[in-house]
């Protein structure tokens, strides 16, 4: 009964997790980045063009962290758990407070902001695309473990504990390949957030400027 249970369950199904996994890359499919799963292409940094056409930073991209108050305010309103709109407000109060010099703080602000929400993308990203060569090694072990389960029920008298034991251990393994490739549909999304994260507190910084 579990012989018969089992066997259409996975006859081909490493075939289908193989297919999954090549849509799931050929969507963002770039030569360049062979391992990016996303159908968002893979932009590795944003632009500071693209973001920021506030007065030129100057030093200030190095000097951002040199600045206790600055540092402390950037990993604040970097993190995504803070509101946007918090961001946006606390942005506005401190350049207030920093009338007397408040060119020089909001560049050394926005030069945090965009070295901070940068190393994000980058980490996400490369996290990212750590799961998809999990996903292709994981695909070949259930390939491998279905052909394994395949010949025990073939053989002559089937060993039934066998059987079992390796039906189990593909019912665990697709579990877990389709939970991280619905994750990575998630995670997709989070490069973008950034970079949109990033122009919206930049353009606040550029109002208090002006």
């Amino acid at each position: 009964m579990i012989k018969s249970l089992i066997r259409p369950w996975c006859i081909g199904i490493g075939g289908l997790l193989a297919a999954a996994l090549s849509n799931q890359a050929a969507l963002g499919a770039d030569p360049r980045y062979p391992d990016w799963p996303c159908t968002q292409a893979k932009v590795p940094e944003i632009s500071l063009a693209a973001v920021w056409a506030g007065p030129p930073l100057d030093d200030a991209a190095t000097k951002w962290k040199d600045d206790p108050k600055i540092s402390a305010l950037v990993a604040k309103l970097a993190a995504r758990r803070i509101p946007l709109e918090q961001a946006q407000k606390e942005i506005s109060e401190f350049l207030t407070a920093s009338a007397a010099d408040k060119t020089n703080a909001g560049k050394l602000l926005f030069a945090g902001l965009f070295d901070a929400l940068n190393a994000q993308r980058a980490s996400v990203m490369n996290g990212l695309e750590r799961v998809m060569r999990k996903q292709r090694e994981a695909a070949e072990k259930i390939r491998a473990d279905t052909l394994a389960l395949q010949a025990v029920q073939d053989a002559s008298p089937p060993d039934q504990a066998k059987i079992d034991e390796l039906g189990n251990q593909l019912v665990w393994e697709t579990r877990i390949f389709e939970d991280r490739r619905r994750v990575v549909k998630f995670v997709c999304e989070v490069p973008t957030a950034i970079d949109q994260r990033l122009f919206a507190l930049g353009r606040t910084i550029q109002q208090e400027l002006d």
